[in-house]
């Protein structure tokens, strides 16, 4: 029988261990603007898309007097938000709602991620910018597809056309791994975890290898259709990435159960190994299901790592003792668990795990060596059967966050979309444990 401490006291084991899940953290400031590394500007790509769907503005709109968009191609910016019937609300973006809407003439489901320019004194966000001229050059099929961006209006002022929204136009998946993940609508076997995890890397690789960091992978950012298909979202992070030239970054990025320690302490010129670790994250969080670092700040994030992945030292961690915010920091002596911690998971999976989880950002693997690990090797995407997603409904964050609240049960089955018996959104089998716990999650460490 687990101890309970009562509110404020820490247990002696690490809180992703503990019976009941926080609360998800609200996801990363928007950092100030960061300058654009020397030779690394963004070119122009066409938009993957026949634009003959869309229709046309004899000019380009003006917000608030500004010019509304860069030019990075000749048909882009030109879609009209009257092309498409919104149908319902499914999330919330970087930087507003996001909207599940069909394309009226064809009939094509789309994702219509909202822009705010309420208090955009500028004109459009930096961050829709940044977006936008990143995935016109991110073209793979587990990245999210951009289609197009539309307006709402034009209003017309003396200075010419005037609008105070867009929307970006994306291609319509119908769940997210946050989604799935937290209802358990449905059991993943390992066969499908490695098929997901081979996708999700594969899209990762293609980032990187564009030199572009995500700073922001969790599973509410991890996309799926009913074909068990994985693509890469929300871009709004995303920053241009060389080696070779030497600048800063903040570390105010990445949702904080998602970030590498070397963020934690104060690092400012990183690299893609700050998304692998986020990767790490999300493969431990499917194979526990539920997420492994559960901390609510700064400081107790990096004892929950510490509890699992050992106390970084400069003999673990070559250099970490000169990190900015190292001498601020007390952590207890730990070693590393993490092979105990995850003991009943395969041997194999496992081994890649450890590594993405290394402290060191320069003992992790890149997505490349990830993806020629002995469990992913040899993975055939196309052979393996994509998992029974529910056939008629979304699972997104939103929705399940909906539900939680509520107190509502998850459906159990494909049929069953709408709970209906309201019950406590965290079970207890009677043992103090939470029903959905996994065996290989009970121990305790002090």
């Amino acid at each position: 029988m687990p101890q309970f401490y009562p509110p404020g006291a820490p247990p002696p084991f690490p809180t992703s261990m503990f019976p009941f899940t926080p609360p998800p953290p609200p996801p990363p400031p928007m950092p100030v603007e960061e300058e654009e590394a020397p030779g690394t500007s963004v070119v122009a790509i066409p938009v993957p898309i026949q634009s003959s769907k869309y229709l046309y503005m004899p000019e380009r709109p003006k917000i608030r007097g500004k010019v509304a968009l860069p030019k990075v191609a000749d048909d882009w910016g030109h879609g009209r938000i009257k092309d498409y019937e919104i149908l319902k609300a499914v999330g919330e973006g970087t930087y507003g709602k996001v909207f599940k809407a069909k394309h009226r003439s064809s009939g094509t489901l789309v994702a219509l991620k909202k822009v705010r320019l309420e208090n955009e004194r500028d004109g459009f966000p930096i961050t829709a910018v940044r977006e936008i001229k990143i995935l016109r050059q991110l073209d793979h099929e587990n990245v999210v597809r951009l289609l197009d961006v539309a307006i709402e209006g034009p209003k017309h002022d003396p200075d010419g056309p005037l609008i105070d929204s867009f929307y970006l136009v994306f291609e319509y998946m119908a769940h997210d791994l946050h989604g799935l993940v937290d209802s358990k609508i449905v059991d993943f076997t390992h066969e499908q975890l490695s098929s997901m995890v081979k996708q999700l890397l594969l899209g990762l690789e293609h980032c990187h290898t564009k030199n572009f960091l995500h700073r922001d992978i969790k599973c509410s950012n991890i996309l799926l259709n009913n074909k068990g298909q994985i693509k890469l979202a929300d871009f709004g992070l995303a920053r241009l990435y060389h080696k070779s030239i030497d600048r800063l970054y903040t570390n105010r990025v990445i949702t904080l159960w998602y970030r590498p320690p070397e963020l934690l302490l104060g690092l400012e010129k990183y690299g893609p190994a700050v998304d692998i670790w986020s990767i790490g994250c999300i493969i431990g969080e499917l194979f526990l299901k539920r997420p492994i670092f559960t901390g609510q700040t700064e400081q107790n994030m990096l004892e929950l790592i510490a509890s699992i992945c050992g106390t970084p030292s400069p003999e673990n961690w070559p250099g970490v003792e000169k990190l900015p915010l190292w001498k601020n920091v007390t952590l207890k002596q730990h070693a590393r668990v993490i092979k105990d911690y995850f003991r009943e998971l395969p041997s194999i999976p496992l081994d890649l795990l450890d590594n993405l989880l290394s402290l060191d950002p320069s003992k992790r693997p890149t997505a490349t060596e990830a993806l020629n690990h002995p469990w992913l090797k040899r993975i055939n995407i196309d052979r393996i059967p994509g998992p029974d997603l529910p056939a008629d409904q979304d699972c997104h964050e939103m929705w399940s966050k909906k539900i939680r609240k509520s107190g509502l049960t998850f459906p159990t089955n494909t049929k069953d979309t709408i709970p209906s018996q309201p019950v406590p959104p965290y079970s207890n089998n009677g043992n103090g444990r939470s029903s959905s716990q996994s065996s290989y999650t009970r121990r305790q460490y002090p």
